[in-house]
């Protein structure tokens, strides 16, 4: 696993987030209905990006196996969903604060941004393979529909690789995910 606290996750641009995350745990008034239901949506999303994590290859491989063929962006839609559940666990201010600050941000600017670069980025490095995915293969609501490559196209028969989920740093992710819920939990103890 790599270290957490590597220089991209401490840029200056994350501060707002780290503020949010801060600015709702203090908000955070978690009931044992609340953090069920919001860890359901938390476990959902781990699990969205555990399995992408997984099939992953960045740059030099167009994934379009596993999550990858039915939404072309499985990690967006997992982090989309546990910050749901986190918002729904802490409940009250939290998940307004989530739903207020969070939501906007990632579909007005960070999802948008995020598509427009990886996009093109793909498009360059894999061609038309990337084109006719891109075509077939939804952003973040996953197509019921299992996207086969047209012959000669991107490859399909990748399998899930421990080693990929440890290249994109999933571990690390997986382990911020269970300190989290782990204060969350425990917040009714520190509350005063």
């Amino acid at each position: 696993m790599r270290h957490p606290f590597r220089r991209k996750n401490l840029s200056p641009r994350l501060l707002p987030f780290y503020a949010l995350a801060i600015a709702a745990f203090v908000l955070a008034r978690p009931t044992r209905a609340s953090f069920l239901l919001g860890s359901l949506l938390v476990a959902a999303g781990a699990t969205l990006r555990f399995w992408g994590a997984g099939y992953l290859v960045k740059n030099d491989l167009l994934s379009v196996a596993g999550p990858y063929a039915h939404l072309r962006h499985p990690l967006c839609a997992g982090t989309l969903c546990l910050s749901l559940g986190f918002g729904v666990i802490a409940g009250g201010w939290a998940l307004v604060l989530v739903l207020g600050c969070f939501l906007p941000v990632f579909f007005l600017y960070y999802f948008p941004y995020k598509e427009r670069v990886e996009s093109a980025r793909l498009e360059r490095r894999h061609g038309s393979a990337y084109s006719e995915y891109h075509r077939a293969v939804p952003a973040l609501l996953p197509s019921l529909v299992r996207f086969t490559p047209a012959q000669g196209g991107a490859r399909s028969r990748e399998r899930w690789s421990i080693e990929r989920l440890r290249d994109n740093d999933e571990p690390g992710t997986m382990l911020g995910i269970g300190v989290a819920l782990l204060l969350l939990a425990l917040r009714p103890l520190l509350s005063p």
